[in-house]
């Protein structure tokens, strides 16, 4: 008898569609479906399976070998400062559990009791070490082809990176920027906050970025680094080297 408030997981068929690869092996795919809460309990009724947390391991390396190859190919001109905060962007927690969302990777989990009735399906650290473990199982059953994981995990990383990129979430202005101004000696960049607006909880603050106490760029943020960051894209687009960086 299933317990109350207790979903089953749904055929993993089903998943495999998603994925766009049928498993040869498809004990490794049940593997990275089974989270240790459910282990945990099946163990102390005599079962022996086991949970997802060492293919979660194998699939952690071969995401950030997969990701570290596209951005470096993809990206030639940036420096190494620049692609590991873009990698960083696009495997970590909130990333991976948004990837898992869009196949929907929580339906498809064995949980335990405590964590079925606590929405475990959709908290963010379960799903994203999923998402990881499929990864690892997806990889060992291609025979260790990481280009094959890599057909099915891109499209994901490409989407966020765009995402990202339109939010200017990883690009450093303000260095680049502090470049371009190092080049001719004598000058001198400084940042000032002209302005705060809102209450405590939700500011707003309005920076300057001013070449020799000339405004060359102005920016808004929720924070003073932000805003300082918006100022220095402003101070680019002067220079008309904003949207290279962007690239």
């Amino acid at each position: 008898m299933i317990k109350e408030n207790v979903k089953l997981p749904l055929d993993k068929a089903l998943l495999e569609e998603r994925i766009g690869y049928k498993f040869n092996n498809t004990e490794l795919l049940t593997e990275a479906l089974t989270h240790s809460s459910y282990v945990n309990e099946h163990k102390a009724k005599g079962g022996d399976i086991e949970c997802n947390e060492r293919l979660e391991f194998l699939g952690d390396s071969v995401l950030s070998i997969i990701v570290s190859r596209y951005l470096f190919g993809e990206y030639s001109s940036r420096q190494e400062g620049d692609l590991t905060k873009i990698r960083a962007a696009v495997v970590c927690e909130k990333a991976l559990a948004k990837y898992a969302k869009e196949i929907s990777l929580g339906d498809f989990l064995s949980l335990g009791n405590g964590e079925e009735k606590n929405n475990g399906r959709t908290r963010a650290s379960i799903t994203s070490d999923a998402f990881e473990a499929v990864l690892g199982a997806f990889y060992i059953d291609t025979g260790y082809d990481a280009d094959r994981v890599a057909k099915f995990l891109l499209p994901f990383v490409k989407e966020e990176i765009e995402f990202i990129r339109k939010g200017a979430a990883f690009i450093d202005y303000k260095t680049a920027l502090q470049q371009i101004i190092q080049q001719a000696e004598g000058e001198k960049l400084e940042y000032f906050v002209v302005g705060e607006s809102g209450p405590d909880h939700e500011k707003t603050f309005t920076v300057e970025a001013r070449l020799n106490s000339n405004v060359i760029g102005k920016g808004e943020g929720p924070s003073k680094r932000a805003a300082e960051q918006n100022a220095a894209m402003e101070a680019l687009k002067l220079f008309g080297n904003a949207e290279n960086i962007m690239e």
